[in-house]
C-alpha cells in the first residue's frame, strides 16, 4: 500500500527542458537494484555532478540550486520518453517528489509514475509557461494540488486565476481511486472483497 494522495501545497523545482528521457532521470548503470529503495540519490545523476563525482555537484543544474525545493517536479514538455524502466518513477519518488507537472507526458512513465505514487498532472503550455515564469520571479511560489477536485493552482502570483493561474487536469478514475486511498491494485481488489463475494454468490 502506497502512502494516501492529499491535497498537496508545496513550492516546486522547475526543470524547464523538454524531452527529458528515462535515461536522463535514473541512467542504465544504476538499474541493477529491484528494490524501490535508494534511486533517489541518482536521479538527474549525469546533470547533477561533474565527472559522476558527488564532490562536485554542477551549481547550474535546478536541483543544485538551493533556492528550488518542494514535493512538485514541474518539467517541460514531453517527460519521460525513451525506455520503458519503471526505476524513472521509483527516483523521482524517492528523491521526495510527490507530483510532477508537464504539459505532456509519455504513456508508459505516466502510467508508471500512477503504479507508483506518484501524481503526473498534465496542464496546458501556457499555464506551464507561467509556471515557470512564476518561479523565475519568486523561487517561493507554490502550487496546490487538489486530486479529489483534479485542479492545480498557482499561488504566490498577483495574478487572478481568471488569468490562467488555475486549471482542471484529467486522471483515469481508477487510479484516481487508487491515489487518493493509497491502493495499489491489490490493494483495491482486497477493499471490493465483499462486493466480489456477493457477486459470486448472486450468480446463478
Amino acid at each position: 500500500m502506497s502512502k494516501a494522495f492529499t491535497t498537496i501545497t508545496s513550492r516546486f523545482v522547475p526543470l524547464n527542458m523538454e524531452n527529458v528521457d528515462t535515461d536522463q532521470i535514473i541512467p542504465a548503470r544504476f538499474l541493477k537494484a529491484t528494490t524501490r529503495d535508494g534511486f533517489g540519490k541518482n536521479l538527474f545523476r549525469d546533470w547533477r555532478y561533474e565527472n559522476d563525482d558527488e564532490t562536485k555537484p554542477k551549481a547550474d543544474f535546478v536541483l543544485n540550486q538551493p533556492q528550488y525545493s518542494g514535493e512538485i517536479l514541474v518539467a517541460a514538455k514531453n517527460f519521460g520518453c525513451g525506455s520503458s524502466r519503471e526505476h524513472a518513477a521509483w527516483s523521482i519518488q524517492d528523491y521526495g517528489f510527490n507530483v510532477v507537472v508537464s504539459s505532456f507526458f509519455a504513456d508508459i512513465f505516466k502510467n508508471n509514475a500512477l503504479n507508483n505514487g506518484v501524481l503526473p498532472v498534465t496542464v496546458s503550455d501556457f499555464f506551464l509557461e507561467k509556471i515557470f515564469a512564476a518561479s523565475r520571479v519568486n523561487p517561493n511560489a507554490e502550487l496546490e494540488i487538489n486530486l479529489q477536485e483534479q485542479t492545480i493552482k498557482l499561488l504566490g502570483s498577483e495574478a487572478p486565476p481568471s488569468e490562467g493561474f488555475g486549471e482542471v487536469f484529467e486522471i483515469n478514475a481508477y487510479k484516481k481511486t487508487c491515489m487518493i486511498n493509497g491502493y495499489d491494485d491489490i490493494d483495491y481488489l482486497l477493499s471490493i472483497k465483499e462486493d466480489i463475494i456477493n457477486y459470486e454468490n448472486s450468480a446463478p
